[in-house]
């Protein structure tokens, strides 16, 4: 039971984050800047065309993070929450080295790592995996 209630508080906090961070960029909600203004801070990094990858970045994060938070799909969700913090490492995080304090990749490769963990492990017996069989 405790480990159930673990990965279920681990799926729950990571998930919704991601959630949040979706709506962020494809609705502006929570103090973000909405696919027009997230999409200019990506063409500024190279990322073109900017507002169609805000919209793909902002919808793998509100998915995999819905996804992850139900527990449904885990292997799936994880794997939209690995590849969009990938593209963030490389893109933005990767060049100013590990640590956060100089905008690294740390925070990042947590994510990661929690992700991958909970797919391996499984979204636990809280989960609409496991309701689903």
């Amino acid at each position: 039971m405790s480990i159930a209630l673990g990965l279920l508080i681990v799926r729950l906090v990571v998930g919704l984050l991601f959630v949040g961070h979706g709506a962020q960029k494809l609705f502006g909600w929570f103090g973000g800047y909405g696919p027009k203004g997230t999409g200019g801070w990506l063409e500024s990094i190279g990322v073109k065309p900017g507002v169609v990858m805000a919209v793909v970045a902002g919808l793998m994060e509100l998915v995999g993070g819905f996804l992850f938070a139900a527990g449904l799909l885990t292997p799936l969700a994880a794997a939209l929450i690995v590849m969009t913090m990938l593209v963030a490492i490389v893109k933005v995080h990767g060049q100013n080295g590990l640590w956060a304090t100089s905008n690294g990749y740390e925070y990042n490769l947590v994510l990661i790592a929690i992700a991958i963990g909970v797919a391996l492990t499984g979204a636990g017996s809280y989960s609409l995996d496991a309701l689903l069989g």
